[in-house]
């Protein structure tokens, strides 16, 4: 059982002077320490995470401290801050050290967080089990020989371990879903648009959000709360207002229509015991007050393909950057201009950015636009007015995160196709741009963490939270 669940726990003996930030970091050092076999941490900021409790204990006891003063947070390795390295578990940026910082690190600082360290992740955010990162595959706290999930292992690491409170991720495909289901964890991602992405090194513009990965809801919400809102650095990011989340969960609980998708269910991939998990609760929900039934999605089949075209895409178009001239690994034996392009860059990217890149150079080729590329962009249309008319509907959607448990560490990553239809059910929110949370809901008879994925309408993140936190409540 971990010794901190929550921020509110924390909070409260810092306040009775049982605890002090200093004590609760080192606390969380020697929780990396225990667990580095995990290999969640790419670099523990020891020296400016040491200061900031030192900065944030006085602000405390002057009675000044921010709304995250005592929340101890890591940052996946794709998230710019100031003078730290930045490397997006790349050897490509491998000593690239941040000019500036994240939007969601400033707003982290300024409500006085303590981010404690960068990381592992799946090299730029490409992969969905975290053995593709240039400093090596996480591994499961649950089961050492299994993967923690990916892109963002890391964070779901630490926080499953308990060598953070809270951690953020990126959610392209099912980033931050997927390891927070694999780790037991709540993964949060919000709808596209509600969190800046300023400062955060892009895989595809128009997937990319920054999640949390918490071990409560309340974490999750009050995360969500300091870190959305507009930002003149994003063009992208939305204007409406940020509701109170964590102060309104616990608002009255209102039954809700809730849509489980029968195809997700009925999947023959489908685990049998994340199977039985699902339906129990779903008779949870029903005891709860809540109606649930069953809506056909019959675009399934559609959604892994349209989303791979898309993202390597523009994954082809954002990564071109790195070319050995500006920043990040130079091949400095190159001969010329265009030898010092092609050897920086078959030398500085591992193999599956190097597969993505190729494949969405070939679908935005002038031969197959038409063919892979505008047609995704049409079926991506065609799922999105789906969701919205079966949303009109129901408050709620309910599918698997997962088709199966975390799985062996090397069980599918020589197998690209089979590594990507675990996206299945994850890169549905990201084509629409619907928030979804994964819950964790039981472990199997082997103790890997099995989890649930609820999605709701575009900014409508407090319903989805309500309900998250009247269920595992009240489970």
């Amino acid at each position: 059982m971990k010794k901190y669940s929550s921020l509110n726990e924390i909070k409260s003996l810092l306040e009775s002077k049982a605890l002090t930030l200093q004590d609760l970091l080192a606390y969380y050092f020697k929780q990396i320490e225990q667990h580095q076999h995990l290999n969640a941490f790419n670099e523990v900021f020891f020296d400016s995470a040491t200061k900031q409790a030192e900065t944030i204990q006085k602000k405390i006891d002057a009675g000044k401290a921010g709304k995250l003063a005592g929340m101890v947070i890591g940052i996946k390795d794709n998230i710019c801050y100031t003078d730290h390295k930045v490397t997006a578990s790349s050897k490509m940026l491998e000593n690239f050290v941040a000019p500036y910082s994240a939007t969601v690190v400033e707003k982290l600082l300024q409500e006085d967080a303590i981010i404690i360290g960068r990381l592992n992740c799946d090299e730029f955010a490409m992969g969905g089990s975290n053995e593709t990162s240039y400093y090596g595959v996480v591994r499961n706290a649950a089961d050492q020989s299994r993967v923690a999930g990916g892109s963002s292992g890391g964070s779901a690491a630490a926080v499953q371990a308990d060598m953070c409170l809270a951690a953020l991720g990126t959610d392209t495909g099912g980033s931050v879903r997927q390891p927070a289901a694999f780790c037991g964890c709540i993964g949060l991602k919000p709808t596209y648009g509600r969190i800046s992405r300023y400062g955060v090194i892009a895989y595809a513009s128009s997937f990319d959000q920054i999640g949390t990965i918490t071990s409560s809801v309340t974490d999750a919400a009050l995360l969500l709360e300091v870190l959305s809102g507009a930002d003149h650095y994003d063009s992208t990011v939305s204007t409406q207002p940020v509701p109170a989340y964590q102060k309104d969960l616990n608002q009255p609980a209102t039954p809700k229509k809730i849509a489980i998708l029968k195809e997700t269910i009925d999947n023959p991939a489908l685990d049998d015991e994340i199977r039985n998990s699902i339906q129990n609760a779903i008779e949870h929900l029903r005891e709860q007050g809540h109606q649930v039934t069953y809506a056909s999605f019959d675009l399934l089949d559609y959604l892994v393909p349209a989303y791979y075209v898309l993202t390597t895409a523009e994954a082809s178009s954002n990564l071109s950057r790195y070319s050995g001239v500006h920043f990040g690994y130079r091949n400095t034996d190159a001969k010329n201009l265009i030898d010092l392009y092609k050897t920086s860059r078959a030398e500085g990217f591992g193999e599956e950015v190097k597969r993505r890149i190729m494949l969405g150079t070939f679908v935005l080729s002038a031969g197959y636009y038409d063919a892979y590329y505008q047609k995704a962009q049409r079926v991506r249309k065609l799922i999105k007015s789906k969701i919205e008319e079966l949303l009109s509907t129901h408050d709620i959607l309910l599918s698997p995160v997962t088709p199966t448990p975390a799985f062996k560490i090397g069980e599918n990553i020589q197998d690209p196709l089979q590594m990507y239809m675990a996206d299945v059910y994850t890169v549905l929110a990201s084509l629409t741009g619907v928030p979804a949370i994964a819950l964790p809901l039981a472990s199997n008879a082997q103790g890997l963490p099995l989890s649930i994925q609820l999605m709701a309408k575009h900014f409508n993140e407090q319903e989805l939270l309500n309900l998250s936190y009247q269920f595992l409540k009240e489970a």
